[in-house]
């Protein structure tokens, strides 16, 4: 051998319920997201100028769309913490074939 040390292996792929429960984890992250944003929105003291239904249907889809990257990117950590949470009920790898 040359003294180059070996490259780390990959890990393993993860159990099918395991990711399962961070595709769950991060879901319930973006609808916590999207929950607060509809919140804060409903707080509005007057009517602003403009504000029609297609404004409201258009502010919603973009929350949706704010709530689910915040999700994707871990930005509240929520998913995170549920996924680390629960995940000592489920098989932490798939089984090797």
């Amino acid at each position: 051998m040359s003294g180059i040390p070996a490259l780390p292996s990959a890990p393993p792929p993860p159990s099918p319920e395991r990711a399962a429960l961070r595709q769950a984890a991060r879901q319930f992250e973006a609808i916590f997201v999207r929950q607060m944003l509809a919140a804060a929105r409903a707080t509005k003291l007057a009517d602003g100028v403009g504000d029609s239904a297609a404004t409201e249907q258009f502010r919603g889809l973009q929350d949706e769309h704010f709530a689910q990257i915040a999700a994707d990117r871990g930005m509240l950590g929520l998913g995170d913490a549920i996924e680390r949470q629960l995940s000592a009920r489920v098989p932490p790898q798939a089984p090797a074939p």
